[in-house]
């Protein structure tokens, strides 16, 4: 039968446990950002607030040749352009879909190099994995993204470093529509981004079923319609992330920074506000 450890032996596995607790306390840390409440109180810029009288449209987790056409025609249609972040492994593989989003208009941003859970500190693979990300787009496009969402929108440590290595802006969102599940319908997109939008607001939707249920990506392309009309209704536009005000782009709107917080208290007429 075992006992309890003699002290010595206590002290040796507190003096190992320790250090190892405040590593994984370090990485894992930051993701506290992934919670709305945080991250619209503390970090509007990562909450991807930006100027009020617009609504910035992001996808994640493309290209993908099937689904990604579909969202760019939809959009040709609404006369509206949006910001794609892209996967890197996605990139290398379609490369034409991402040479036609930009030249339909659309922003290209990095969404990492693969779509993989950041669970255990790898700082020197996550600097390599999103520079090789960044390079694959600055190879197709021709010029360099400026903005950065991990996957699953979990900001580690790790990653918060690497992105800073490659230049680029996190940013994560400020509504989205659940539009990853099976059950996701375009009027469930719909009332679940509707719920949280406000003016200065980032949606984020998914141009493509790559780690969703199969096929879940019609559910946002058929909310599209009604989501942006309804958003021009209210007196605001729809554009990528660099027209959105925030960054450096912010600095160049006048009275934004003052206009932006009063959107953060502000909802979108006739919409509610954020949980």
């Amino acid at each position: 039968m075992s006992g309890p450890l003699p002290p010595s032996a206590g002290r040796r596995a507190a003096a190992v446990g320790l250090p190892l607790a405040a590593v994984a306390a370090a990485h894992i840390g930051p993701a506290v950002t992934w919670l709305p409440a945080v991250r619209r109180r503390l970090f509007p810029g990562l909450d991807g607030t930006g100027h009020p009288r617009h609504i910035a449209l992001t996808f994640d987790d493309g290209p993908d040749p099937v689904s990604t056409p579909r969202f760019l025609d939809a959009l040709d249609a609404l006369g509206a352009r949006a910001t794609f972040f892209v996967l890197g492994d996605a990139v290398v593989r379609h490369p034409a879909v991402v040479r036609e989003t930009v030249r339909r208009g659309h922003e290209v941003a990095v969404h990492g190099w693969s779509h993989d859970r950041p669970w255990l500190p790898t700082p020197a693979g996550d600097v390599l994995a999103l520079r090789r990300a960044v390079d694959a787009v600055q190879d197709v496009t021709g010029s360099g993204p400026l903005w950065y969402r991990p996957p699953y929108g979990i900001l580690t440590s790790g990653r918060w470093a690497a992105a800073r290595a490659a230049g680029l802006r996190p940013v994560l969102w400020s509504a989205w529509g659940r539009d990853w599940t099976a059950r996701a319908t375009p009027a469930s997109v719909r009332r679940t981004v509707e719920a949280d939008v406000r003016g200065g607001g980032t949606v984020l939707l998914h141009d493509t079923d790559r780690t969703a249920a199969p096929g879940c990506w019609r559910a946002a392309l058929g909310a599209l319609p009604e989501l942006v009309a309804g958003w021009r209704a209210a007196g605001l536009s729809v554009g990528t992330l660099s027209e959105h005000g925030t960054a450096a782009v912010r600095a160049t709107v006048p009275g934004a920074a003052s206009a932006t917080a009063g959107a953060r208290s502000s909802p979108v007429p006739g919409r509610t506000g954020c949980r």
